[in-house]
């Protein structure tokens, strides 16, 4: 969300201008995966529109050890970086496939440069790549993804080597838990974590992790 727009809506209680989020699509699990994890802590890094909601969805989701909201490839929205979460998991529990399944799932990878609400670059969909089997996975999906025509439009979703992640202060971490009825969190990101809840109930943890 436009952070310019932040104390406003804490103070008003009033959402961001524009639509709201396009509901959340279950989509198929990756035909192509790492189902050989060697390592108990892997880390991603995947960019999905504003990160209070992002961070705190996938702060819901088993095998998830850590969730960090931060811009990648910059500091702000307006710089091109990219609201993004770095997520730490552990791939004997959640592979890296089912992780982008979720990504995938919660927000609308069709949409350039926008998620609902929030229009710019800074909210665009990307996976940032950390090495040659992210990549390779996060490619296949894609292009399995849009194969089967799962979305009523093309994927413009980037793939991209990660650049800098750098993690936003403390007063914006777990936003989503400190502030469950701002308008904003309740209209885009209280419906997409019930269907979180619903799509992958095995997976599904009720109590979230929290950054501290």
């Amino acid at each position: 969300m436009n952070r310019s727009l932040a104390i406003g809506i804490l103070v008003l209680g009033s959402c961001a201008a524009g639509a709201q989020e396009t509901p959340p699509t279950m989509v198929p699990p990756p035909t192509v995966d790492d189902s050989h994890a060697s390592s108990s802590s892997e880390k991603a890094v995947l960019a999905g529109g504003c990160y209070w909601g992002t961070q705190g969805l996938f702060e819901h989701v088993k095998g998830i050890k850590r969730v960090v909201a931060g811009f990648t490839g910059g500091h702000n929205d307006e710089d091109g970086g990219a609201e993004s979460v770095q997520i730490t998991f552990d791939p004997k529990v959640l592979s890296y496939g089912r992780l982008l399944q979720i990504f995938f799932s919660m927000h609308d990878p069709t949409q350039l440069d926008r998620q609902g609400p929030d229009v710019g670059s800074g909210y665009r969909s990307d996976i940032f790549y950390m090495n040659d089997d992210q990549r390779r996975i996060a490619q296949a999906y894609v292009a399995q993804l849009d194969q089967s025509k799962v979305f009523p439009k093309k994927i413009v979703t980037r793939i991209d080597p990660l650049p800098a992640f750098n993690p936003v202060d403390l007063s914006q971490q777990d936003f989503m838990i400190k502030n469950p009825h701002m308008e904003y969190i309740e209209v885009n990101d209280v419906p997409k974590l019930q269907s979180l809840k619903r799509f992958f109930p095995a997976s599904y943890r009720a109590l979230p992790l929290q950054y501290w």
